[in-house]
């Protein structure tokens, strides 16, 4: 196996290996597995509750946007050009009834266990370091001072130009 060849599988490897590949593997199975779950309670419980207001199935809810013709013995419709809001309003409700899930049982507790464990810390005591607006002040303000013949800098911020 030539030189180049290892190194495009070792790198390979190494990208496997890498926790963020591994993690997210683990969160499509798991997401897939959760699917299954949200889509049962649409179906099980939320198109019922709909369904009291008419169809069970939410596929059926339809407009025509042509003329449409209806089979009176099955009720099927049989041509014309249909808009399908009924599998629209389904999937908004799955990704709805989902994302709130995600958020309230994993999101939320995440956050806040974030925020205590942040809490916990020890508060750093040192002195942060001086910026770089702070610096450019005090050299400023030492070759004003030098300037002016003095030989240590007042500390006094000069907001406007000096004539020179």
């Amino acid at each position: 196996m030539s030189d180049e060849n290892k190194g495009v599988l070792q790198g390979f490897k190494e990208f496997l290996m890498r926790g963020n590949v591994i993690e997210l593997a683990v969160a499509v199975v798991v997401g897939a597995a959760f699917t299954n779950i949200v889509n049962s309670v649409v179906k099980g419980v939320i198109n019922p509750i709909i369904g009291a207001l008419g169809s069970q199935n939410l596929d059926n809810y339809k407009a025509c946007l042509t003329t449409c013709t209806v089979d009176r013995k099955s009720g099927e419709f049989t041509d014309g050009i249909y808009i399908l809001w009924g599998s629209v309003l389904s999937a908004a409700l799955t990704f709805l009834i989902t994302a709130a899930v995600v958020y309230f049982l994993m999101i939320l507790p995440m956050n806040k266990w974030k925020q205590r464990q942040e809490a916990k810390k020890p508060v750093d005591d040192t002195l942060a370091a001086p910026t770089e607006v702070e610096l450019l002040a005090e050299i400023r303000d030492a070759l004003i001072a030098q300037r002016n013949g003095s030989s240590s800098a007042t500390g006094t911020v000069i907001t406007q130009k000096q004539p020179q």
